[in-house]
C-alpha cells in the first residue's frame, strides 16, 4: 500500500518528525545518554548539601536529629496523636496557632478530639531530613515523611534564639 492509495481506515499520513517545543509546566528532562559511570553513593553524601555557610559535620547530624524529631512531632499534632502543646517551647506564635489549627480541622474531619492519644491508622514516619544552614543562627529543614506507602515533604525553617534553644518559625507541608 503507499501512501496515496486508500487502506481500510482511509489515507495513511506519513509521520514526520517535528520540533518539539518546550511547554510551561512541562517536567524538564535531559534525554541525553550519560557515558560517565555514577557517583558512589558514599561521596554524595559526603559532599555539602547546600549550605550557605560552612558547617560542621557534628553539628548538622544533631541539628538534622532534632529536627527531624521536631517534625514527626508536628505530623503526629496533625494527624490527632499529640496535643499541640508538646512543641510550645520550639515553635513561634504563627506556628502553633497553625499546627493547632490543622489540627483541630483533621479532628473535625475525623470526628476526634486532637491531641487525645489516638493512634493513626498508619502511622506517619519521618524517613529523610536534609537542612541549609543561611547562617550559624538560621536554617531551613525539608523532612520526607511517609504514611505507609504516600509521602509527603515538610518544610521548616528554625531560628536560633537568644536562650540557646531554636525555634520553628516556618512550617509548610506539601
Amino acid at each position: 500500500m503507499t501512501h496515496d492509495q486508500p487502506g481500510p481506515r482511509g489515507n495513511v499520513v506519513p509521520l514526520v518528525p517535528a520540533a518539539v517545543a518546550s511547554v510551561q509546566g512541562t517536567l524538564a528532562l535531559d534525554l541525553q545518554p550519560r557515558f560517565d559511570p555514577p557517583e558512589p553513593v558514599a561521596a554524595r553524601h559526603q559532599r555539602p548539601v547546600a549550605d550557605v555557610i560552612a558547617i560542621d559535620g557534628p553539628v548538622r547530624r544533631r541539628l538534622e536529629e532534632w529536627a527531624g524529631r521536631y517534625v514527626q512531632a508536628a505530623v503526629e499534632i496533625v494527624g490527632g496523636d499529640r496535643p499541640v502543646s508538646q512543641l510550645l517551647r520550639w515553635t513561634s506564635r504563627e506556628v502553633y496557632e497553625n499546627l493547632d489549627r490543622r489540627a483541630q480541622l483533621v479532628g473535625r474531619a475525623g470526628r476526634h478530639q486532637p491531641g487525645q492519644g489516638r493512634v493513626q491508622p498508619v502511622r506517619p514516619r519521618v524517613v529523610g531530613v536534609h537542612t541549609c544552614f543561611l547562617a550559624r543562627d538560621r536554617v531551613e529543614v525539608s523532612a520526607h515523611v511517609r504514611y505507609g506507602e504516600r509521602s509527603r515533604a515538610v518544610a521548616a525553617r528554625f531560628v536560633h534564639t537568644s536562650d540557646q534553644r531554636w525555634c520553628c518559625t516556618a512550617l509548610e507541608f506539601a
